[in-house]
């Protein structure tokens, strides 16, 4: 049976794009069949006992910490391998313990540290990168999300593109699926909407590459001679977006603009099934989770065609290019043609279904074996 310790000590408390991405692998690479040792924030002991198959080992209550943590993952995570004896260490977020010896798998979400660096704070793109290009160099292989995300790290980090694979993300059709008529009207209430208002829901932390300001300008535009114009709901967590705050400032005051931060997993079915259209018109995603989300909830959706977003929407979403104007004159044509979303919501229903968490596990499965051969090709 093939041994894997995979460090989760990188997922945050809220559960955003890498925080599912570890939750949902875990007990689909336990369902494989492969033995999964997970180490964890203290916090996360509970959820990752119940997610996989094995006692998760829990790391020093001081790695909540970003520097504590990554102090840690070099000074006493290979110790801490060496005692477990896995066959393979899987590190899902960009870093990984540079003294270990056991053959390593890195997970590198996206480029856009290299190609967007203007997207991301100042602090974090020189970091990123430069752990992008120590994990190139010194993993066995990396697993990446989409094709586009290969396709850049070969371009801006000369990656040797046999040693990236592909692992597309999945969607929990328990979580994510159209929602009950009471899930909408909970998060409509929660909201402050009487019933039947009609919102376009954004969800993504509220950073430079989600293009939110220009969404809250193509949503006015939109709007413009409307008797009944739709809310804005933007939900995630909070970025560092300075930009917003002044938009946000400039919207009519006979619109609706809602921030309503970060829901639980629980309410977000509700969210993006019950809204109009779900608008993300982001500059640039390694894959775009909340877009496949929200097909998975019927939602008729709204993005761009930049990097990955392509691949996961495919023919089953609406397209936009990411200034203002664009945006708004796609949200009026959607508002206004009901059925064209019923249409992109059947087909987003159909091609999320084939966005599996299982298939992900499976070319995860195939990143480790491939680690391991050449591990022992070396000695």
């Amino acid at each position: 049976m093939l041994r894997v310790l995979l460090d989760a000590t990188a997922v945050p408390a809220d559960r955003g794009g890498v925080g599912r991405y570890v939750d949902n692998l875990i007990p689909a690479l336990a369902r494989s069949g492969i033995h999964i040792q997970v180490v964890c924030q203290p916090r996360d002991v509970g959820r990752i006992a119940e997610l996989s198959a094995v006692e998760p080992i829990a790391a020093p209550a001081g790695v909540t910490r970003v520097s504590v943590r990554l102090a840690w993952e070099q000074v006493r995570l290979p110790s801490l391998i060496e005692r477990a004896r896995p066959d393979v260490v899987h590190s899902p977020h960009y870093t990984h313990p540079l003294a270990t010896r056991r053959p390593l798998v890195v997970t590198l979400h996206d480029a856009t540290f290299f190609t967007a660096p203007q997207g991301h704070r100042s602090i974090k793109g020189p970091f990123f990168r430069n752990a992008t290009k120590l994990a190139l160099r010194r993993a066995s292989c990396c697993v990446v999300p989409s094709e586009s995300t290969a396709d850049e790290l070969v371009r801006v980090a000369a990656a040797d593109r046999a040693r990236l694979h592909v692992a597309r993300l999945g969607v929990d059709a328990r979580v994510f699926s159209p929602p009950a008529a009471a899930a909408v009207a909970a998060i409509r209430r929660k909201l402050g909407f009487e019933a039947g208002r009609r919102y376009i829901a954004f969800l993504g932390t509220l950073e430079p590459r989600k293009n939110v300001p220009a969404l809250i300008r193509g949503w006015v535009a939109a709007c413009e001679g409307s008797s009944d114009p739709p809310a804005l709901v933007l939900a995630g967590g909070a970025g560092w977006d300075d930009e917003i705050d002044q938009v946000v400032a400039a919207v009519p005051a006979r619109l609706t603009l809602v921030r309503c931060g970060y829901l639980p997993i629980a309410e977000l079915a509700g969210l993006l099934g019950g809204a109009d259209v779900v608008a993300y018109p982001s500059l640039g995603e390694g894959f775009g989770l909340p877009v496949l989300e929200a097909m998975a909830c019927g939602a008729a959706v709204l993005t761009t065609r930049r990097l990955a977003l392509l691949e996961v929407g495919g023919d089953a979403v609406a397209y936009t290019e990411p200034d203002a104007r664009s945006i708004g004159i796609a949200l009026r044509r959607l508002l206004g043609d009901p059925d064209e979303r019923a249409k992109l919501a059947a087909a987003g229903l159909r091609r999320a279904a084939t966005f599996t968490w299982d298939a992900c596990a499976q070319a995860h499965i195939v990143a480790y074996e491939s680690a391991l051969r050449d591990s022992r090709r070396q000695r």
